[in-house]
């Protein structure tokens, strides 16, 4: 399984901005043929999808909770996926984790589960106040 390290996370008041990353190992060869995508759990609730980007960031669906605020993005290169978080809400308040598919060139979903991931993130808490 690749390792995949998550940072970014922080507090910030409402209507700010953060983005986070998530990088996996500089020797994985094949983090372009995955799909990745970013998953949201708040203190009482399921976890909750957010973004998914194909293995070339030619698809992407968001959430329609995030959609206008948030930006999923990836630089293969880098081997490492992002979420540009803006214009942000107390109810955004969760920990967020990153994952990646758990198969090579699977196209994303409209409504992804998080159960089609193998690899996953340490989680960051993101904190919004009012």
């Amino acid at each position: 399984q690749v390792q995949l390290v998550q940072s970014g996370g922080g507090s910030v008041q409402a209507g700010g901005s953060l983005r986070l990353s998530c990088a996996a190992s500089t020797s994985t060869r094949t983090f372009n043929t995955y799909t990745m995508g970013w998953f949201r759990q708040a203190p009482g609730k399921e976890r909750e999808f957010v973004a998914i980007i194909s293995w070339s960031g030619g698809r992407i669906y968001y959430a329609d909770s995030v959609k206008g605020r948030f930006t999923i993005s990836r630089d293969n290169a880098k081997n490492t996926m992002y979420l540009q978080i803006n214009s942000l809400k107390p109810e955004d308040t969760a920990i967020y984790y990153c994952a990646k598919d758990k198969v090579q060139y699977r196209l994303p979903q409209i409504d992804p589960q998080w159960t089609d991931f193998g690899s996953w993130g340490q989680g960051t808490q993101v904190t919004v106040s009012s």
